[in-house]
């Protein structure tokens, strides 16, 4: 889903907010943040958090982020869980970090499945809890502004902004992931304007040099219908996430004419839905 994905890219940059979850007083770096295929089954383990210290006490961290009803979750979190403890051997004491938005997403483990949610080791996280507290620290104020309804996001987002004493270039980036991912009918020039006071610090991060790079990319390619695939694809993948409706419509992308492409190139920083590409694609046909 794309919230999986934007909790991913932030655990990804910040484990530190992951730990400030579960209440471990663990340096952020002491631990990288990955997803792993568990080998010759159907599992995956989205999110792992893997000590890279030498401290036996650090515990292994398992994620998982949870925004669909799912009647059997449970019961294939914890088979995931305890075939690659078996499998992996990894030697260390566990934890899981579940995080719903609300309460009402979270399905009653079936009766065989009980014991393991009973384990003080399984720490359930409802984002809702975070959304009108003010005792948060800085990491914690990316999950408030993750789940503030639209009004409270902007103001939220510039409030977050303004700490910059202790909110470095990273976490200004963050932001920014975030604003585009809960309010996609905002333009990238209409972010970059909101938090334009920002301007010297902007102009650093990681999201304002790829869109500049991938703008300027835009304007100068002229003829190598692969590359404009390319970065098309990523434009899209960027401004939507990872959906299967995308991955579909990406698919035809070779079957069309570099100047279709272009144009479509030009024309996506429009768009404010998935919906509103099938709509181009089928005018543009």
């Amino acid at each position: 889903m794309k919230t999986d994905t934007l909790f991913y890219r932030l655990f990804l940059r910040k484990p530190k907010l992951a730990l400030e979850l579960l209440g471990l007083d663990y340096a952020g770096d002491s631990y990288c943040f990955s997803s792993e295929e568990i080998k010759q089954t159907a599992f995956r383990i989205d999110g792992l958090f893997k000590p890279v210290t030498d401290d036996p006490d650090q515990p292994i961290i398992f994620v998982e982020v949870q925004y669909q009803v799912d009647n059997d979750f449970y019961g294939r979190l914890f088979s995931e869980l305890t075939l690659y403890l078996y499998l992996k051997k990894p030697n260390r004491n566990w934890l899981i970090l579940l995080i719903y938005p609300n309460r009402s997403i979270e399905k009653k483990a079936s009766i065989e499945f009980l014991p393991f949610l009973n384990l003080p080791q399984v720490h359930r996280i409802y984002l809702e809890d975070y959304q009108d507290r003010t005792d948060l620290s800085p990491s914690l104020e990316f999950i408030r502004l993750i789940v503030s309804d639209k009004q409270q996001t902007i103001s939220r987002a510039k409030d977050l902004a303004k700490r910059l004493d202790k909110i470095d270039v990273d976490g200004l980036d963050l932001i920014e992931t975030i604003l585009v991912y809960k309010l996609p009918h905002l333009s990238r020039e209409e972010i970059k304007q909101m938090l334009s006071v920002y301007e010297v610090k902007l102009q650093d991060t990681r999201f304002f040099q790829e869109i500049s790079a991938e703008e300027r990319k835009v304007g100068e390619i002229i003829g190598k219908q692969e590359e404009c695939i390319k970065l098309v694809s990523r434009l899209l993948k960027r401004k939507f996430g990872v959906q299967p409706e995308l991955e579909t419509i990406l698919q035809n992308f070779p079957t069309y004419p570099l100047e279709k492409l272009e144009d479509l190139a030009d024309a996506l920083l429009d768009f404010k839905a998935i919906a509103d590409l099938e709509v181009w694609l089928v005018n543009h046909g």
